[in-house]
C-alpha cells in the first residue's frame, strides 16, 4: 500500500509535546514505578536514538540488531539477526522451530509490504486431528505436547524472503552473532529460568532435558552460561546453503523424525510438507484512525483486523478528553466484544475462508456497530455483524483458543525503513519437543478450533490439510497525516495480543504518552467475555465504576511484552515493556 499525505494541521497535531497534553499529570501518576509487592517491577527508562533503534524481548537480541545497523545494515538485516538470536536466549517464545508475520515499510518507495511465514498444516491433517476417541475436544495440554501439534515451521523462510527483498549485508553475516553465541554461550536470564522452573512437560524430552536441566532435573541456575552447539551447526548450515539446508536434507528428516517420533502423541510431519512450504506476500490491512493511518498483518492473523475494528469503533467517542481510566475501558472493552465476535466467525486462512476484511473495516459498518455501544452500560456478549461483502454461507462462531507464547521485534534502519515483526512458536516452549538440531518445535496447531463445526455449520478456522491457522499477532505501523512513518509497535501475548496494542496505540496518539509510558500503562479490555483488568496494577481502582456499568471484572495477570518505537521530531524514542526483560536502544 501507498501511502498519501492529508493535512499540514492535521500533521502538526500529531506533534504536540506529551507535556501539553491535559491528562499527561494524571498519566504520570497513574504510571509511576509500582511499589514492590504490586506489580513487582520498575517502570524501564526511555530509549532515544537519532540514526536507527531496535526494540526486542532480550538485550542480547536487541544488540545483535544494533550491531548490524552500525555496521550499514537494514531493518531486515537487523531483524535476522535478532531473531536467530532470540532463538537462543528466549527460546520459550519463538525462533527457527516456528513462524512469523513481518510488516516492512519502504520510505523511499513510501510502501508497506506484509509477508506471512505462518506455520501450515501438514497434508495429512485433517478437520478431526484435535478430537478425542469420544468425539470430543482434547484437553489443551493433551493436544499441545507432542508431534500431532506441530505445524510446517516458516520463520526460516520467511527472514530469507525478508533478507533478500530488503537486506544489504551478507546472510552469513546477519547469522554470526547468533553462531558465535550458540558456540560461547550466554548467561541464563532470570525469566528464563523462572519458566523453566514452572515448565513440566518440557523434562520429559530427553533433548530438552538435557540441554534446560541438570542431570538432578533441576532448572540450569540463573547465570550459568548455557552452550548449544548443535544449535550453532544448524545455524552454519543455514548460513551456507540458505533455507534449502532447514527445509530439506538433516535438518528436515530431523524434523520429521522428532515429530513422528514421539511417543505418546505422534505427528504426521513429511519431508514433503516441508519441501512444500512457501513464504506468502499479502496484501496489508491499512485503516484510517483520526488523522493517522494504521497498517498491520491481514489474514490469517485476526490481529490487524480486530485492532482497526476496536479504533474504529471508538472513533466517536472523546478518549482524549476522558484520559485513563475506567471510561475509556468501558469504551475499549465493549468495542473488544464486537470486534471479537466478527474475529470468531469470520476470521481464518483465506486461502480456505472468504474472509470479508474489507467489509469488517468499511466506515459505514463500524458506525453502525458503534452505534450498539452504550456510553454508560455494557452490552455483555456481543453478536457478529453482517459486514458488507459477505460472501452468502453459513459458518459457525469459534471457541476462543488458547494463545500465550510469541515475542515481538520493532525496528527503524538509517534509511528509515521499518519492520514490525511478530514470531512465535505459539505457547511456551511449543509442543516440548526439540530437534536434536537444537532448536524447540511450535504447538501452532492448536491456534486451530479443536471442534471443526458446531450446529451442523463449519468453524471458518478449522483444521484443514494446508491451512493456516489463525492468529492474533499484531504487528502494526503507523503513520501520521502526511503518510510518515510515526510508530512501530507489536506485542506477544496470545489473543491479548489485539487488546495490547489497542492500548499502546490509544496511549500514544489519544494521550500523547512516550512509548515507554504507553507500553507499561495497564493493560484492559474483553475478548467477548469478562472485562479483563491486570492484576495488581492500578487498573483494579476501575472495578467499582465497570461493575457499576454492568461488566463482569476479571482481574488477572496480562504479561505483555509490548516494543514500541515513536519517531519524534528530536529521533527515536523506544519503549520495552517493563513485564519482560526487553529493551529499546539504537544510535
Amino acid at each position: 500500500m501507498t501511502l498519501r499525505p492529508l493535512t499540514l494541521a492535521a500533521a502538526l497535531a500529531g506533534l504536540l509535546s506529551t507535556a501539553m497534553h491535559p491528562d499527561f499529570a494524571h498519566a504520570q501518576a497513574t504510571l509511576a514505578p509500582a511499589p514492590e509487592g504490586a506489580t513487582g517491577r520498575t517502570q524501564k527508562a526511555l530509549g532515544y536514538a537519532t540514526q536507527h533503534m531496535v526494540a526486542a524481548a532480550n538485550p542480547l537480541a536487541a544488540e545483535a540488531g544494533r550491531q548490524m545497523l552500525r555496521a550499514g545494515g537494514t531493518a531486515a538485516d537487523a531483524a535476522v539477526a535478532v531473531q536467530f538470536v532470540l532463538n537462543l536466549v528466549e527460546p520459550q517464545s519463538s525462533g527457527i522451530g516456528g513462524g512469523a508475520f513481518i510488516v516492512h515499510w519502504s520510505a523511499a518507495n513510501r510502501k508497506v509490504t506484509t509477508l506471512d511465514g505462518r506455520e501450515t498444516a501438514p497434508a495429512a491433517a485433517r478437520p478431526e486431528r484435535f478430537l478425542g476417541a469420544d468425539g470430543r475436544p482434547l484437553g489443551f495440554m493433551a493436544a499441545v505436547v507432542g508431534g500431532r501439534s506441530v505445524g510446517v515451521p516458516g520463520t526460516v523462510k520467511a527472514l530469507e524472503e525478508a533478507h533478500r527483498r530488503w537486506g544489504k549485508l551478507p546472510w552469513a553475516d546477519v547469522i554470526a552473532p547468533a553462531v558465535k553465541l550458540a558456540e560461547e554461550g550466554f548467561a541464563i536470564s532470570p525469566r528464563l529460568n523462572g519458566l523453566l522452573q514452572q515448565e513440566q512437560a518440557l523434562r520429559n524430552d530427553p533433548v530438552a532435558r538435557a540441554y534446560f536441566y541438570t542431570e538432578a532435573g533441576q532448572p540450569r541456575a540463573v547465570g550459568e552460561r548455557l552452550r548449544n552447539p548443535a544449535f550453532a551447526a544448524t545455524l552454519k548450515a543455514i548460513a551456507a546453503g540458505g533455507s534449502a539446508a532447514f527445509y530439506q536434507g538433516p535438518i528436515a528428516q530431523d524434523i520429521v523424525a522428532t515429530v513422528t517420533g514421539h511417543p505418546t502423541n505422534p505427528g504426521d510431519m513429511t519431508l514433503q510438507d516441508l519441501a512444500g512450504y512457501s513464504v506468502v506476500e499479502r496484501e496489508p490491512v491499512c485503516g484510517r484512525y483520526r488523522v493517522y493511518t494504521i497498517c498491520g498483518m491481514g489474514p490469517p492473523s485476526s490481529g490487524a483486523l480486530a485492532v482497526q475494528q476496536i479504533l474504529g469503533l471508538v472513533e466517536r467517542f472523546d478518549l482524549s478528553r476522558a484520559g485513563p481510566g475506567a471510561q475509556a475501558a468501558h469504551w475499549i472493552s465493549e468495542a473488544g466484544r464486537l470486534a471479537f465476535a466478527d474475529r470468531n466467525l469470520y476470521v481464518g486462512d483465506p486461502a480456505f475462508v472468504d474472509v470479508p476484511a474489507a467489509g469488517m473495516m468499511d466506515r459505514g459498518y463500524l458506525a453502525s456497530r458503534s452505534r450498539l455501544i452504550d456510553g454508560e452500560r455494557s452490552m455483555g456478549t456481543a453478536r457478529a455483524g453482517e459486514p458488507p461483502r459477505r460472501r452468502a454461507g453459513l459458518l459457525a462462531p469459534s471457541d476462543a483458543q488458547i494463545e500465550r507464547g510469541t515475542s515481538h521485534i520493532s525496528i527503524i534502519d538509517g534509511n528509515g525503513d521499518a519492520i514490525s515483526m511478530t514470531t512465535t512458536i505459539e505457547d511456551g516452549f511449543g509442543a516440548r519437543m526439540m530437534t536434536r538440531g537444537g532448536f524447540l518445535l511450535n504447538n501452532e496447531l492448536t491456534d486451530f478450533n479443536f471442534a471443526p463445526s458446531a450446529n451442523g455449520a463449519p468453524v471458518a478456522n478449522r483444521v484443514e490439510p494446508g491451512k493456516r491457522p489463525r492468529s492474533s499477532m499484531a504487528p502494526t505501523l503507523v503513520f501520521d497525516a502526511f503518510g510518515r512513518l510515526y510508530a512501530v509497535v507489536g506485542s506477544p501475548g496470545g489473543s491479548q495480543i489485539i487488546g495490547y496494542v489497542v492500548k499502546t496505540v490509544v496511549g500514544l496518539l489519544d494521550w500523547r504518552l512516550d512509548p515507554q509510558q504507553a507500553v507499561d500503562f495497564p493493560n484492559f479490555g474483553s475478548r467477548n467475555g469478562p472485562t479483563e483488568i491486570e492484576k495488581g496494577t492500578e487498573a483494579e481502582g476501575w472495578t467499582a465504576a465497570l461493575v457499576q456499568r454492568g461488566h463482569e471484572v476479571r482481574a488477572i495477570e496480562m504479561t505483555s511484552g509490548i516494543q514500541a518505537i515513536v519517531v519524534s521530531p528530536i529521533g527515536y524514542l523506544g519503549g520495552a515493556d517493563s513485564r519482560r526483560e526487553g529493551v529499546a536502544i539504537g544510535d
